[in-house]
């Protein structure tokens, strides 16, 4: 393969990756292409950090392949996760409005590939076109709405509580008594640490679960057994 034709099958992929992202899902391919070249692509082995707190602002990602776990470290050394991206999602939008740098610190959680959209050229193409700057603070807000919604999970009193609101949020009928299959994104240890515990802690609230025969647990998935139940056993630990 030449190198002109691999070039233009890397931008090819770059806007296939933008298209395929909320914020860009309704832009003309022009407008694409033009983002596109302001973009730039970057590979990470797992565990290899795209970014850390404070570290001035490049510009915000969009995952093309993988996961990223985006954290912040307490000053006792705990780490808390506030969300895993995957393919298609954007973070780190907001660093674009301000000069403080990152506010939390990112790390691949699997092999990954992300799309860096340069700041400063980003910034001058707001400027030519407002309609991306409205954009933009419709993904801020949906970042900021699940930051809140994490916020509420972790006021829930114990892990058996924030578990089982994890599992009843994604379940479609949680009145229904017919099972259903949850897929976990990320590893284990990952969603534990979402829900603001340790992986020993996470494994037995799950056997916990089992023992009641309130879910099934095959690798990566968990079946509810009956959502109706679990959301009972949730109102219950919530005293509703």
């Amino acid at each position: 393969m030449n190198a002109p034709g691999f070039v233009e099958l890397k931008r090819a992929a770059i806007i296939n990756t933008l298209r395929a992202c909320r914020l860009f899902a309704d832009l003309p391919p022009s407008d694409l292409r033009t983002i596109a070249d302001i973009t730039v692509s970057k590979r990470l082995a797992k565990g290899d950090y795209l970014f850390h707190e404070g570290e001035p602002s490049r510009g915000f990602y969009i995952v093309q392949q993988g996961a990223i776990n985006v954290h912040r470290v307490s000053t006792t050394g705990k780490e808390q996760v506030i969300r895993v991206f995957h393919s298609g999602e954007s973070f780190a939008e907001a660093t674009l409005a301000t000069e403080s740098g990152y506010p939390a610190d990112a790390r691949a959680v699997e092999s990954s590939q992300v799309l860096l959209v340069q700041k400063q050229e980003f910034v001058s193409l707001l400027r030519q076109h407002p309609e991306l700057a409205l954009r933009m603070l419709g993904a801020m807000s949906r970042h900021l709405r699940a930051l809140v919604g994490l916020l509420d999970d972790l006021t829930l009193k114990d892990v058996e509580t924030r578990l089982a609101h994890w599992l009843v949020k994604r379940c479609p009928d949680p009145r229904s008594h017919t099972p259903c299959r949850i897929e976990i994104p990320v590893a284990k240890r990952v969603l534990a640490s979402e829900l603001g515990t340790v992986s020993e802690t996470f494994s037995r609230t799950l056997a916990k679960f089992r023992q009641q025969k309130l879910i099934e647990v095959k690798g990566k998935t968990i079946t509810v057994l009956s959502p109706r139940r679990l959301d009972a056993l949730l109102r219950r630990n919530l005293g509703e």
